[in-house]
């Protein structure tokens, strides 16, 4: 997974973009959007584009979804 997270997405302070969205910078229904919108955009190209590559992707955006889908969940 490193290589579809990148260390230069990380700030000093060791959080990266979805840290950030999911705690703040976006509201949760747009967490839950861009991460939607991500997997299908990735599942979507993936034969004319990048292959395997964006099946990783949007295996890293559905992952991250369901984690925050839990979070919420778990707070109820």
């Amino acid at each position: 997974m490193a290589e579809i997270q990148p260390d230069y997405y990380k700030g000093r302070d060791g959080h990266d973009l979805f840290d950030r969205f999911e705690h703040g910078l976006l509201t949760p229904d747009e967490v839950v959007g861009f991460y939607k919108g991500n997997v299908i955009k990735y599942l979507t190209r993936f034969k004319k584009k990048n292959g395997l590559e964006d099946l990783k992707k949007a295996r890293v955006y559905l992952t991250r979804l369901i984690d925050f889908e839990k979070v919420k969940e778990d707070e109820k």
